[in-house]
């Protein structure tokens, strides 16, 4: 096996996320509904997501910024304090695709989308009547990473969820069964991933 070598210091920042998106996956996405204080309901899909802790529940998504301005998700996750992560599926991910669409903060990608809004339990933000798993979550933090001072390239939303939704079709015995999420994941490109083939390995004792 013969090793690149590659100093990111030496490489602009589209050819680190060339190596980044392509060597981290498959990526999971969250599709994240927030609302605007004008009342403008926002969905968008990230690749950048990820568990934190379990105790309370939480996650994170990774919202990069465009030239330092935070995008509609992070600004209204900050406004509000919440927001709703969706488990994207095959049933949806035409429309999930279509709600990445570069609109102005004052038109809404559900709308655009098709997609179906549904009240939440415990918090102001509707979620996504499509998705068979969603997340009510309430901002724990965000945390401005990267670029400069003046200039963040992302906001790193930790979301403390709140409450699940789970289409009682996936769980069997507290558990919900992977096949039946029929997940996407994210590659480089336009590229995305259907679950694979499954295998296990006993952990070490």
């Amino acid at each position: 096996m013969t090793m690149l070598g590659i100093d990111p210091s030496a490489q602009s920042e589209r050819e680190n996320y060339k190596l980044l998106i392509g060597s981290i996956i498959p990526r999971p996405i969250a599709f994240v509904s927030t609302l605007s204080t004008e009342g403008v309901l926002n969905a968008a899909p990230f690749s950048y997501f990820t568990i934190v802790t379990a105790d309370p529940p939480m996650v994170a998504v990774s919202v990069q910024r465009k030239q330092g301005v935070r995008k509609d998700t992070s600004r209204n996750a900050v406004d509000t304090g919440a927001f709703v992560v969706h488990i994207a599926d095959e049933s949806y991910i035409d429309q999930i695709n279509q709600s990445a669409a570069a609109l102005p903060p004052e038109e809404s990608e559900v709308t655009l989308a098709g997609l179906t809004p549904v009240m939440s339990s415990q918090i102001g933000v509707p979620g996504i009547a499509e998705a068979s798993i969603r997340m009510e979550c309430v901002l724990e933090q965000a945390i401005p990473l990267g670029g400069t001072s003046d200039a963040p390239a992302a906001d790193l939303l930790i979301g403390r969820v709140v409450y699940f939704h789970i289409d009682d079709s996936l769980v069997d015995n507290g558990r919900i069964d992977p096949q039946k999420v029929k997940p996407v994941s994210r590659l480089a490109g336009h590229s995305y991933a259907k679950l694979g083939e499954l295998f296990e390995i006993e952990r070490p004792i």
